[in-house]
Parts: structure tokens; sequence; C-alpha cells
């Protein structure tokens, strides 16, 4: 679950850097995708150490 909202936040923050940027609908699309990604990667990390130090 934190992954998936570690990627929407991610696509979020990246389609509206790219919106204030002046980037058409493309651009938004490739910036969200990326900033996704990286986001989801994060995510992953992120649940791996909750879920070592916790259980």
């Amino acid at each position: 679950m934190i992954v998936i909202l570690f990627a929407a936040f991610g696509a979020l923050i990246g389609g509206v850097t790219a919106r204030r940027r002046g980037g058409n609908r493309l651009d938004i699309a490739q910036y969200a995708a990326g900033y996704g990604l990286a986001f989801m990667i994060l995510g992953m990390i992120v649940a791996l150490v909750l879920d070592r130090f916790l259980i």
C-alpha cells in the first residue's frame, strides 16, 4: 500500500512540476511517469525497511 501511495504522490508532484515549467501534455505525462517511478522505488525501500524493523 505504501508503494502505491508513494507512486501516486510522485506522479502528482511530477505533473505539477511540468505544468509550472510550461510543459505541454506529453511533458506533463513524462514528468509524472518519471517522478512516479522514482517515488515508487523510494516507497519500496521504505516498505522493506519498515517490514524489516517492525516485524
